[in-house]
């Protein structure tokens, strides 16, 4: 839904929207120029009429002046008649019909490239009337119908042919038929002239707002698909042969000068129309009639040369830095995934766990943040065993950046370093990246996981099971846990009666959030994960425990109620002890509770102590 910002609003509260407003304001008072005269209805327009739109690839709408007036679109119809062909037809054969170069001559100039046996480029007459003979369409009817709907899709509502403005162009079109009869001539066009020009000069005179031209703009600056319907118009390949041709061609002989002050992809017409387009960011339209002699806005032009300058929109203006591709980098014996592991197992990480490393990686990748990431990795990977790619924080990534990673990936595939990558999500921006990994999964090429945490998890795995210590397996002789080490024989004998072997199934909750608790527990055989709720009821893991860890001990300390689920993750055996059994033999021997209460504090100390390097070691 397109979301229009009321023109009163506050600057302070609409700093884009208030922006625009002072624009407005001083650059109305430019002078110069006049309304188009060739085509008499054109010398109509009110030369006072000035309205300025700017729509961004979210669909966000800002308006000031005179942006709702309608005016017919004239030439800035011939960047989208030129996308359509593009879409049709494909670039080759559209190549056949019109080329990409400049001119360096006015709009209606009378020039053709006679070697090729084409029209120089889309933008000048002589290309668009070329690529009005493409529109598709057995019948003339169709192929207005067939226009109108293109129009229609871009601007996202229905748009209607000025019908005075098309008659006045079909009855002062004479250059145009001159270059439409050359091209006829030559066999550049193969229609008849007339009627291939009946459907230039009715696409010229359709009836637009600077409101609707922002919006079109818009959506060549979204890769083709409108922002307010969400429909694709175009094809990301075809919107950059576009843009490249508008930014050198759509200004006419002014191009050079506009290409060098303003750096935008950009298309005027003679009705006083400019749109010019921010890749990825932004579309912006202007209108006001008074023209130069080149045939563009005079307040136009201002505008947008304003805009680059304040906002530094020049095209070659770079401010991508791909040195700030690598949010961090760490190493697992400071940072460990949340899977809760024995003393034992925690030395063995302690020591070892400088052969995994995590890189956290952020922003857009291309080119060259990519080859900045892949030096990094190589540069870790000569001391690591496994190398974790995080994606979470990466919003985009190109084809190339998609292929050299999958290099990467086959050229370190058998070596000393694993390569592990985590959060690349497969309905995302990173959807294509994600089909390519998976497809190479099965013949473990490439490890992909759900978030750093898993990646971190199995990291720690692999680097335990291959220490003498080994993965803590299951621990079912109550001597072998943790929570009642220190105990005597007798005193074991004692709670024995008191423990109840607990079975439970994958994915059923052992403790719910808010319930009472009366029970602790102790993990003898498989894992369970502790989940709390965050904003959206969406559940998330915090914590896995394995065999020989205790969960629900809090219920020793104050009995209170259950802060988190416990899920099994997998077929799980628990011990189960009841709080109020174990403090009723706590009374006559007090040993076993001051032993338990010891053994958890000791536990929840270094835990504690390690959670606050993690969180040094990332600040």
């Amino acid at each position: 839904m397109q979301r229009v910002l009321d023109p009163k609003a506050s600057a302070a509260l609409a700093p884009v929207q208030g922006y625009l407003a002072e624009l407005h304001e001083r650059v109305s008072g430019l002078t110069g120029g006049n309304p188009a005269d060739y085509i008499p209805e054109l010398s109509k327009a009110d030369p006072a009429a000035f309205g300025i739109a700017l729509a961004t690839v979210d669909g966000q709408v800002y308006a000031v002046g005179d942006a709702d007036r309608a005016f017919t679109i004239q030439s800035v119809s011939k960047p989208f008649m030129y996308g359509y062909a593009l879409q049709r037809y494909g670039r080759d054969a559209v190549l056949t019909h019109v080329g990409v170069e400049p001119t360096g001559e006015a709009f209606n100039s009378i020039v053709l490239d006679e070697v090729a046996n084409r029209p120089f480029n889309p933008m000048v007459n002589a290309g668009a009337i070329a690529v009005a003979e493409l529109m598709g369409g057995a019948t003339q009817e169709q192929r207005i119908a067939n226009m109108l709907a293109l129009f229609a899709s871009l601007a996202g509502r229905d748009l209607e042919i000025d019908e005075q403005v098309f008659r006045s162009e079909q009855a002062t079109g004479h250059r145009n038929r001159a270059i439409a009869y050359m091209m006829l001539n030559t066999g550049m066009i193969r229609r008849d002239p007339n009627e291939v020009l009946d459907l230039y000069f009715r696409q010229c005179s359709v009836n637009v707002t600077c409101r609707d031209l922002a919006i079109m703009a818009a959506t060549l600056a979204n890769d083709g698909t409108n922002p307010i319907t969400g429909e694709g118009v175009f094809e990301a390949q075809y919107v950059r042969d576009v843009l490249s041709v508008m930014n050198s061609c759509g200004m006419y002989d002014y191009a050079g000068e506009w290409a060098y002050e303003v750096g935008m992809p950009a298309k005027s017409g003679v009705s006083g129309c400019i749109i010019a387009v921010i890749p990825g960011q932004i579309g912006i339209a202007v209108y006001s009639p008074p023209i130069d002699a080149s045939g563009n806005s005079m307040r136009g032009i201002r505008v947008c040369q304003e805009i680059s300058n304040e906002f530094e929109l020049h095209a070659f203006n770079n401010r991508t830095n791909v040195r700030s591709v690598i949010r961090r980098d760490y190493c697992g014996d400071v940072v460990r995934s949340n899977r809760l592991r024995t003393p034992e197992e925690r030395k063995v990480l302690a020591k070892e766990g400088r052969k995994v490393v995590v890189i956290e990686v952020q922003g857009a990748l291309f080119f060259g943040s990519t080859e900045q990431l892949l030096r990094k990795l190589t540069q870790l990977a000569t001391e690591a065993d496994y190398v974790v790619v995080d994606f979470k924080r990466v919003h985009f990534a190109d084809t190339s950046a998609r292929k050299l990673i999958w290099r990467a990936t086959r050229s370190m595939a058998g070596g000393k370093t694993e390569l592990v990558f985590s959060a690349i999500a497969d309905d995302g921006p990173l959807a294509a990246l994600a089909r390519e990994l998976a497809a190479h999964e099965e013949n473990r090429l490439v490890r992909v996981f759900c978030d750093a945490d898993a990646a971190l998890e199995w990291c720690e795995d692999q680097l335990l099971a291959r220490s003498p210590q080994g993965v803590s397996g299951p621990k079912f002789a109550l001597s072998e846990l943790d929570l009642f080490k220190g105990l005597k024989p007798e005193e074991y004998r004692l709670i024995e009666p008191i423990v109840r072997p607990l079975i439970f199934d994958k994915g059923e909750v052992i403790i719910r959030e808010g319930a009472e608790a009366k029970l602790f527990f102790v993990v003898a055989r498989g894992t369970v994960s502790v989940q709390i709720r965050v904003p959206g009821e969406r559940k998330k893991r915090v914590a896995s425990i394995g065999p020989g860890l205790s969960f629900g001990e809090m219920a020793l300390l104050d009995g209170g109620k259950r802060s988190a689920d416990i899920v099994a993750d997998e077929r799980v055996i628990c011990y189960g002890l009841a709080v109020e059994q174990l403090q009723e033999l706590a009374a006559t021997h007090p040993n076993i509770m001051i032993t338990i209460l010891s053994n958890l504090t000791r536990d929840f100390s270094e835990r504690l102590r390690h959670a606050n390097e993690e969180i040094s070691a990332l600040e």
